[in-house]
């Protein structure tokens, strides 16, 4: 892939909050979604995790926010999973003990980690579509030491992410992933700089959202929903999507024909 465009300002849009313990904020493209509990690893609490669905209510609201950064405060944890001090999630919310863990973003999601990723953490970061990691940050589901259960999306999502034998050695063992392995096995998308998480991630977010918008929705909501379906089903959503978005396609196709974008060069996103 060719080299991600230079970041926009990281003061443009609105900035407001969803509650004292998560950020939301608008900075280009992006909405930044950061847990601010960094005396506590971030981990979330009953109250954390109820701004956690107020902000992606506010996401999912908002057309002109393309893509949802998740990320966390302080520089030592993205989130260390449950406050097991606190110990009042709750289980049964149909979104999820863990604020979002049960629902499914419209658009876009990137996790922006830079320290400890563990547990509930973890499986917030795998909710995510792409997962960004600085070098020192370490994985795990750490929550098999006290017999804590995974029940937001890890078993299911984790499998889809990295396979079924290297989930499967995560979640038996618990054992401790770091930042090479977790690239190298597919767990992060890519290793930034030490402390660059955040600011690539938002590159990347302001890259997507120049992309035609409709053609990559549609794409990836073939990809997530016709995952695990029969062959055929999946390639009846993928048709049934994709002929949603060829007048997009026929605009793009005409660019191109009249020589956007050759060689590799940047195009207009058009719509």
């Amino acid at each position: 892939m060719r080299p991600l465009p230079a970041p926009r300002s990281p003061h443009c849009g609105t900035i407001s909050g969803v509650g004292d313990e998560v950020r939301y904020e608008r900075v280009g493209a992006a909405a930044v979604l950061t847990i601010d509990r960094p005396e506590r690893r971030n981990a979330v609490d009953g109250a954390a995790a109820r701004a956690l669905r107020d902000g992606l209510e506010r996401f999912e609201a908002d057309d002109d926010a393309r893509v949802l950064v998740l990320t966390g405060a302080g520089g030592e944890a993205f989130c260390a999973g449950a406050d097991l001090k606190a110990m009042d999630l709750d289980v049964d919310h149909p979104a999820g003990p863990m604020g979002f863990s049960r629902l499914a973003a419209s658009k876009p999601t990137i996790a922006a980690i830079d320290g400890w990723c563990l547990a509930g953490g973890l499986e917030l970061a795998l909710w995510c579509d792409l997962r960004l990691a600085t070098p020192h940050s370490t994985f795990g589901c750490f929550e098999r030491r006290w017999g804590v259960p995974l029940i937001d999306g890890g078993t299911q999502r984790l499998p889809r992410v990295i396979g079924l034998g290297r989930a499967l050695d995560l979640i038996l063992s618990g054992r401790p992933v770091g930042a090479e392995e977790a690239e190298r096995i597919g767990l992060v998308t890519s290793v930034t700089a030490p402390g660059a998480h955040l600011e690539r991630a938002l590159v990347l977010a302001d890259y997507l959202a120049d992309l035609p918008q409709d053609t990559m929705l549609a794409d990836r909501r073939a990809a997530i929903e016709g995952l695990g379906r029969p062959l055929a089903d999946g390639l009846a959503l993928e048709h049934r999507l994709g002929r949603e978005t060829l007048a997009t396609a026929a605009r793009g196709a005409s660019r191109f024909a009249s020589g956007e974008g050759r060689h590799g060069a940047p195009a207009d996103a058009g719509s």
